[in-house]
């Protein structure tokens, strides 16, 4: 097998989790803004794409160099043996983004790396007419900054969010991959009870049962290099074999979305049907103001409404005071909220243990987190 120069792609701010998460997967890391770099053979991008659960997609870098014009770029890109990646009949769509870069016209810089990808593939399969893009698909990515260009091959198709569950939605449903994120960064373990007061579609605990019971995200889906010749469909079904034999379906979960919509309720219920979690993530209407619960040692994770319409302000202020007075009787609890109130803190009560800046899209927010006391051994 050949190994590759690969790179998992993460939101604004989720670098750190998503380089982690590769790390954990046995593969040593780099990391820039929005990236994470990595090596791999075939296997390894069947299995990356199947278990990152907080990455955006993985790709392929196929190269990388300077390019001050427009010569510059057709021929660099016309040096890389793209008859590697490319079948004859791939079908290869392409785009680009140009940051502070002399060639900043994105439309001319995706059209002269299609036409030296042509050029360069017609020679390597003797073809005089065109190529005829009817097979598996190759989305080429053209990304200049600074005059650097990186091309790359993008190994997902979908976005890695997509996890081939969500039926149906809210106005603002959270992306699984954040979802996850919060989940993985409340540190919770499979024995503790977990609780998402605004479960709206039932993203977070979806994700949280997937993780606790240890479900590659990717399992229910197709992805695009799934059809590349190169990678094959023995790799692809050995690589799912082996997370359905990791996956741990007898783990007991308590696990509670609560939502005062009861539209959401139902929606997160079929979504949580479709991912397979009907008998074990529990369902119900309630406000967060009627939080109860005998049980120690717990977690929340929550995204409560922002706010961005007027009149609505009020509400989510007097709602946030409400989650400080019931989640203050429940000491051994852990608290973790994303929000984009500034006074969240005040309007809690308490100073949170630790915040961390995340963007919910574009959205600036924090997940304020609220440490609950050790258990008494």
């Amino acid at each position: 097998m050949a190994t590759y120069k690969l790179l998992a792609t993460a939101a604004m701010g989720l670098e750190s989790i998503v380089a982690s998460e590769v790390k954990d997967m046995g593969y040593e890391t780099q990391t820039e803004n929005g990236k994470v770099f990595f090596e791999g053979d075939e296997r390894d991008i069947a299995k990356t794409n199947l278990w990152l659960r907080t990455a955006d997609r993985v790709k392929i870098i196929a190269g990388e160099f300077n390019a001050f014009t427009f010569d510059e770029l057709f021929e660099k890109t016309k040096e890389i043996e793209w008859e590697k990646f490319l079948p004859v009949d791939a079908e290869f769509p392409v785009q680009g983004k140009s940051v502070k870069s002399t060639l900043h016209s994105v439309p001319n810089c995706q059209s002269i790396v299609k036409k030296a990808i042509v050029e360069r593939l017609k020679k390597a399969y003797h073809r005089n007419s065109f190529l005829d893009e009817s097979g598996p698909r190759f989305k080429i990515e053209v990304s200049i900054l600074k005059d650097k260009v990186q091309l790359s091959i993008d190994t997902s198709g979908a976005g890695l969010h997509k996890r081939g569950y969500r039926v149906d939605q809210g106005e603002a449903p959270l992306k699984e991959t954040l979802a996850a994120a919060l989940v993985k960064l409340s540190r919770w373990t499979p024995d503790r009870p977990f609780v998402d007061p605004f479960c709206g579609s039932g993203t977070i605990v979806i994700e949280a049962a997937m993780i606790g019971q240890n479900i590659a995200p990717g399992y229910n889906r197709e992805f695009d290099s799934e059809k590349w010749p190169w990678i094959g469909e023995d790799i692809w079904n050995e690589v799912r074999e082996q997370a359905e034999e990791m996956a741990n379906y007898d783990q007991p979960l308590n696990i509670l979305g609560t939502d005062i919509d009861h539209r959401m309720v139902k929606i997160a219920e079929q979504n949580a049907l479709e991912a397979g979690f009907a008998d074990i993530i529990q369902f119900e209407q309630r406000q967060v103001k009627d939080f109860k619960t005998t049980e120690e040692n717990g977690v929340v994770v929550g995204n409560p409404p922002y706010g961005e319409r007027i009149g609505e302000i009020e509400i989510i202020e007097e709602m946030i005071q409400d989650m400080g007075r019931v989640f203050s009787k429940h000491p051994t609890w852990s608290v973790y909220i994303l929000s984009s109130m500034a006074r969240f803190e005040t309007l809690y009560g308490q100073p949170a243990t630790k915040k961390r800046k995340l963007f919910n899209g574009f959205i600036r927010t924090d997940l304020f987190q609220f440490w609950g006391e050790r258990p008494k051994k």
